[in-house]
């Protein structure tokens, strides 16, 4: 007999055709899942057997969500824990997986696509470009929630680089606020996407610092919404713009010999 195990499934952003193949083929074959209903919607299980057992996990505390995976895997049932976006981004994983280490219980994690790669599919937007920036910050603004050390928002956006900011919706007005004061432009341009890719629930905001407040209370944007702070949003409309070394046709690579130009 195997030893019981419960696998954590990244459900992606929202719309099921985003989840991976392998977590579909999970799904399938599933005798209880556990969604976590407030951010999960519950078409995601809609590949699950008439049998299997479907639990919403959004009125639970950690322990009970604990309990309840020990309880079902101790009856050598394939469990899933299915949970938004990846499991290993904001999704209290290790916290999960401790006590069913204690408890004898095998572990595997299916990534998922997470809200911020949606985000920026949503909107046609770049999180990075050539010369303007090559990095990206996944973070929040501290709330209940300290910073660690170092890790302020403030400190963060120094770099000048793309922020993905999760968890940070109704802390809007500290993001501007904070970003103005280091020296960002009240008309850096801010993008805000709630609820990227759930259809006809989704919603896409472009904005600045100064404005993108109003502009999402004016949506009633105040839940499940991911903030890009970024030097590359609107590039699309840019009327110049530094193109990548590798499709530059006299960049050589080991697939293709660059064309050298005529310098004459």
């Amino acid at each position: 007999m195997n030893n019981p195990k419960v696998w954590f499934v990244g459900a992606g952003p929202g719309d099921p055709e985003l989840i991976t193949i392998k977590a579909k083929n999970l799904i399938e074959k599933a005798d209880a899942i556990l969604f976590a209903g407030s951010l999960v919607p519950k078409a995601l299980t809609q590949w699950s057997k008439p049998n299997c057992l479907i639990q919403d996990s959004k009125g639970m505390a950690l322990d009970d969500i604990t309990d309840w995976l020990i309880e079902q895997a101790d009856e050598n049932k394939i469990v899933i824990r299915l949970q938004t976006g990846d499991p290993a981004l904001y999704g209290a994983l290790i916290e999960m997986v401790q006590p069913l280490d204690k408890a004898g219980i095998d572990v595997e994690v299916i990534p998922g696509i997470s809200s911020a790669m949606a985000a920026a599919a949503a909107s046609i937007e770049s999180l990075t470009l050539p010369e303007v920036t090559q990095t990206v910050i996944l973070t929040r603004v501290e709330g209940r929630t300290p910073m660690p050390a170092g890790e302020s928002l403030k400190e963060l956006a120094a770099h000048h680089s793309t922020l993905c900011l999760f968890l940070s919706i109704t802390l809007l007005h500290k993001v501007s606020q904070e970003l103005i004061e280091i020296g960002y432009a009240e008309d850096a341009p801010v993008t805000v996407v709630q609820k990227a890719s759930w259809g006809e629930e989704e919603k896409i905001v472009k904005g600045t610092l100064s404005t993108i407040k109003k502009q999402c209370q004016a949506e009633k944007i105040a839940s499940q919404a991911m903030i890009i702070i970024s030097p590359t949003l609107g590039a699309r409309d840019w009327d110049t713009l530094k193109k990548s070394k590798l499709y530059d046709a006299s960049f050589s690579h080991r697939f293709r010999k660059g064309i050298q130009q005529d310098e004459g």
